[in-house]
């Protein structure tokens, strides 16, 4: 059984989906996820549309798909609504992992408390709304990533004594 890591970017951006604005935030988390030996199973750009995520989000559980990661979406503006999608669809929420990314951007900027940002499982899939910028996304995702691979073995059952392929 191959046990590497499967995961799936969404990229939240009225913008980024009528293609007037370049990825970068999508672009940089498929970067490090697989540099750490994740495979990528989705990238998508979608506009900011709450039922089209909470579709998306569904179908990428339903594939079984280790970790769907998202970026935009999670701040004040009237079209900022990846958390609500999120809650809407997760069975178990984490609430640890957006708290340390909090506190950890909080060091560098006090804005860090504005971002709405959730995460939780749903079936055997962990969904993380990370932020839309570049800079935020690689610090907080560089920051959470070895303990949440390690959560990622605990919901997937794999023995860590015998390691992933």
């Amino acid at each position: 059984m191959d046990k590497r890591v499967t995961f799936a970017v969404v990229t939240l951006s009225d913008t980024g989906y009528k293609k007037e604005r370049e990825d970068l935030s999508g672009r940089k988390i498929i970067e490090i996820c697989e540099k750490r030996g994740f495979l990528l199973s989705c990238y998508e750009i979608l506009p900011d549309d709450r039922d089209l995520l909470v579709q998306k989000l569904i179908e990428l559980s339903n594939q079984k798909i280790n970790l769907i990661l998202t970026t935009g979406g999670t701040g004040f503006s009237e079209r900022d609504n990846t958390p609500e999608a999120t809650k809407e669809v997760i069975e178990r929420e984490i609430p640890g992992i957006p708290e340390a990314m909090r506190n950890f951007s909080l060091q560098k900027t006090n804005r860090a408390m504005l971002t709405r940002g959730v995460c939780g499982i749903r079936k055997k899939s962990i969904i993380l709304n990370l932020p839309g910028s570049v800079r935020a996304v690689e610090e907080c995702l560089n920051f959470i990533i070895e303990p949440l691979e390690h959560g990622i073995d605990i919901l997937m059952g794999w023995d860590k004594n015998c390691g992933r392929t």
